[in-house]
């Protein structure tokens, strides 16, 4: 907090000595109108400062009291503090006790305050004083304790005006690039419908439609009941295991060598052999296996033997994450909230037979495609972390006093003497020691 050289006219102090961080006003149901804005921590996104829902009591009413707050207030999210949900508040309302309404005002910017709180140094010492392991958040005595880095009032306005304009950039920047995934998933789609729906130019069988039973060699699921684990052996894949690009081994559980080979001598997953997930949250994800290596299945994934003389997997593999392949595999699966593809519904699974010369060259076109838009995602996911690291960067320049250096050259007489930092310190210890002094005077008539 205190390395480098602070710039003139700057203090760093305490959040305590700005704000009364904890100290809110409460409310029951009974003292707000049903037009009354209920706020609640899943109602903020976290990092970006979004608000994604604006209820009112009319709609979310509420048994435990609230903490009261008025239009411009910094709303600090303190559990779970790591997840960075503030808000400033744009009307008046109430929410929930673990956000704490702070207003600094007129003494120091709230969206200066705002943007501290948002900053790198506030957020490693959070992490550092929080409590609770499952729901960490920011006590009290830790919020009065945590640092602020106070820059005199006239620059924190101006450093509150640039980091918005910079940082309004740097969202709309990143919601750009967030968009292009979307984007290229739409261009795979495309991709496999030109392709399997006829468009190929080079294509000559197209009225060929088959059920998947009549091209594969064997079609089964795994263990429908989970065998004795020990502590090494086979391993045992169940959904949660089966991603669509790779098969996760780190937290799986292992069979004897005996029990497996039981279980393998009707479900034996061996390489180009594809497994569709029929059971759980993500039902009709498809992987063809690409590895060698020795591994069991539960029952919540089927397990698909092709006959490579009539469809390669690879071409299979493309049928199934078509539009059409996932709308029959989901469909198959039902609309309740237990969803399950079986084993009935596979083997009825249509789709449309090429000849082997056409399924090599869509494949091989297909991968050529895919590896393109593959290497556009990848300088997207990195330019989006670029783009992440960019804010807090700035952030870091802003309390640094770099983004308005010039602007301290320009104007001395706004930073020094009654001005400074340590004036508006000095103006907020009176302006408490008189407000205490008063309800002193009170208490004792």
């Amino acid at each position: 907090m205190r390395a480098g050289k602070l710039p003139e006219g700057w203090v760093d102090t305490q959040l305590g000595n700005v704000v009364e961080y904890g100290k809110n006003s409460k409310k029951d149901l009974s003292d707000v109108n049903g037009d009354t804005w209920v706020l609640e921590l899943e109602d903020i996104e976290k990092d970006s400062s979004k608000l994604l829902n604006k209820v009112f009591a009319s709609n979310r009413p509420f048994k435990s009291t609230k903490n009261s707050f008025n239009k411009g207030d910094v709303l600090y999210g303190k559990l779970r503090p790591y997840l960075n949900k503030i808000i400033i508040a744009n009307d008046n309302g109430v929410c929930t006790t673990e956000i704490i309404p702070l207003n600094a005002e007129p003494i120091c910017c709230n969206k200066y305050l705002f943007f501290w709180l948002k900053s790198s140094t506030f957020l490693r010492y959070v992490s550092e004083v929080s409590y609770g392991v499952n729901m960490p958040r920011l006590g009290t005595s830790d919020g009065l304790k945590a640092p602020l880095r106070l820059a005199p009032l006239a620059e924190q306005k101006i450093i509150a005006e640039k980091l918005d304009t910079l940082l309004t950039q740097i969202d709309s920047t990143k919601a750009r690039l967030e968009q292009i995934p979307k984007i290229l998933k739409r261009f795979r789609q495309a991709v496999l419908a030109a392709f399997l729906s006829g468009t190929n130019e080079n294509s000559q069988n197209f009225d060929k439609i088959v059920k998947l039973i009549d091209v594969s060699e064997k079609i089964t699921d795994g263990e429908h009941i989970t065998p004795k684990a020990v502590e090494d052996g086979i391993p045992l894949l169940s959904a949660k295991d089966v991603q669509e690009n790779e098969l996760l081994f780190d937290n799986v559980k292992y069979l004897s060598n005996v029990i497996a080979d039981k279980a393998l001598s009707r479900c034996s997953p061996e390489k180009d052999d594809i497994l569709i997930v029929s059971r759980g949250a993500t039902v009709g994800r498809t992987h063809l296996i690409s590895i060698d290596k020795v591994f069991c299945l539960m029952g919540s994934v089927l397990l698909i033997k092709l006959n490579k003389n009539l469809v390669l997997p690879g071409f299979m593999e493309l049928v199934f994450k078509s539009i059409d392949g996932q709308r029959q595999l989901v469909s198959a699966s039902g609309a309740t909230a237990q969803q399950a593809i079986y084993i009935r519904d596979v083997k009825d699974f249509k789709f449309r037979l090429l000849s082997l010369s056409e399924q090599h060259e869509i494949v091989r076109r297909v991968e050529q495609l895919f590896a393109y838009a593959d290497t556009i995602e990848k300088q997207v996911n990195n330019a989006l972390a670029r783009v992440n690291n960019l804010t807090q960067s700035i952030l870091a320049k802003a309390f640094r006093g770099e983004l308005t250096a010039q602007w301290r050259v320009e104007n001395p007489e706004l930073i020094s003497g009654d001005n400074s930092a340590a004036a508006l310190l000095e103006k907020i210890k009176a302006e408490r020691a008189a407000s205490t002094g008063k309800k002193a005077t009170r208490k004792k008539s």
